[in-house]
């Protein structure tokens, strides 16, 4: 991977220094198509933080971070973070970074590695945007070119009820996506109805997928796992608690299905953890987690010494994040061909253009600069409105 850091002398000798002269947050309120359950519960809307970095001579770059527990919080937090940013070169992301860590946290004895991770990869994502924009370069030539034209991505069924799940099971399939996702965790007997009547809908010739999200112990796993396995489930994500990849391994020894660490692995520490430990057989990580889009090709490179793949894990995002993702799938050495959006489980798409719609589970997109898309701004200004007046609900 290159050095994204290219010298201030360098920059002034080529014509293209620019300094970060704004950095906006704003938070944004996007509304599910239907309730998204999981093993946690069932959210009807996700918040996000956009974030825009502004160059001296007008160019915005865009990026977002997801805003649990508290998008007005997290915004203090950031606008803090940016101070480390403004009237920097905006090739000089790495180190503004750095300055921002130890001020706002390493200063304090706040190590906060996974959290600080979340806000650092939006400004990340933002400042990429912009640097390929100024550059005219899709930012996968900034992350070290492209090994492959198309990314693979899993259809994510959605629905409340076991007859919901089959129905867009058998749409996806119908569709030709060949590998279908499943979200399991809530119930045992919930949880093999819709394994049982989801494998009857795609047939034998379509891959099955699970992710527990942590609602597992490894005993109830176990049980689990003997009576699915009928069902030809080619993989389960996070069965077990993410606090320790020791259950996590001791299943995995134990389990005839293959198994993937996902939010046990939120840093490059537990990326490297997991891998040295023999803890899964695929890691699922996104930049959300990782700290951003460098912090894959680190996750990446940590999982291809150690004989494994990488599936890009998404989060609760809109299709700007899902634009990053795609370009880290184009980058990647080691890429797992089922990976994971959910831009298209929201009502609105806060994108213009380009299309995010995998077809036959391939998404291609064209090479544009940055991150390669044009946001819709009446649906930005709605949900950003919609956010002041759910925020204000919640303060009465």
């Amino acid at each position: 991977m290159p050095d994204l850091q290219i010298s201030q002398e360098f920059q002034k000798s080529k014509g293209f220094t620019m300094n970060i002269k704004d950095i906006r947050i704003t938070p944004l309120r996007l509304e599910t198509k239907v309730p998204y359950v999981w093993s946690q519960g069932a959210e009807n809307a996700f918040t996000v933080n956009l974030i825009e970095i502004e160059a001296e001579d007008g160019t915005v770059g865009y990026g977002e971070t997801t805003a649990a527990p508290d998008a007005d919080a997290q915004k203090i937090v950031l606008k803090k973070l940016a101070r480390s940013y403004l009237g920097r070169s905006v090739f000089d992301c790495t180190a503004a970074q750095d300055d921002a860590y130890r001020k706002n946290f390493l200063v304090f004895g706040g190590n906060m590695q996974r959290y600080a991770n979340q806000l650092f990869c939006g400004l990340e994502m933002a400042a990429l945007d912009l640097q390929g924009k100024l550059l005219d370069r899709p930012v996968w030539e900034l992350l070290g070119g492209e090994k492959r034209k198309e990314v693979g991505y899993f259809y994510f069924l959605q629905g409340q009820s076991t007859e919901e799940l089959a129905a867009d099971a058998r749409a996806g399939a119908d569709a030709g996506h060949p590998i279908i996702y499943l979200k399991v965790g809530i119930s045992p007997e919930y949880d093999l109805a819709n394994i049982k009547a989801v494998r009857k809908a795609i047939g034998d010739e379509h891959r099955l997928r699970l992710d527990a999200n942590e609602g597992w112990s490894p005993a109830h796993a176990l049980r689990m796992i003997q009576a699915i396995e009928p069902y030809k489930v080619e993989y389960i994500e996070q069965p077990t608690t993410s606090l320790s990849l020791l259950p996590l391994k001791h299943l995995k020894e134990r389990s005839p299905i293959a198994l993937g660490a996902d939010q046990s692995v939120f840093t490059i520490q537990e990326v490297y953890q997991a891998c040295a430990t023999g803890a899964a057989d695929m890691i699922a990580v996104g930049p959300r987690e990782i700290g951003g889009l460098r912090g894959m090709m680190k996750a990446s490179a940590i999982c291809e010494g150690a004989g494994l793949t990488l599936c890009i894990h998404s989060s609760m995002t809109s299709g700007i994040t899902t634009c990053a993702e795609h370009h880290i799938g184009r980058a990647v050495a080691n890429l797992d061909d089922g990976n994971q959006i959910m831009w298209q489980l929201l009502k609105d798409n806060v994108l213009a253009s380009p299309s995010l719609e995998p077809q036959k589970g391939k998404l291609s997109l064209e090479g544009r600069p940055g991150l390669g898309f044009e946001l819709d701004h009446d649906v930005i200004a709605k949900a950003a409105e919609r956010h002041r007046a759910y925020a204000c609900q919640q303060a009465d």
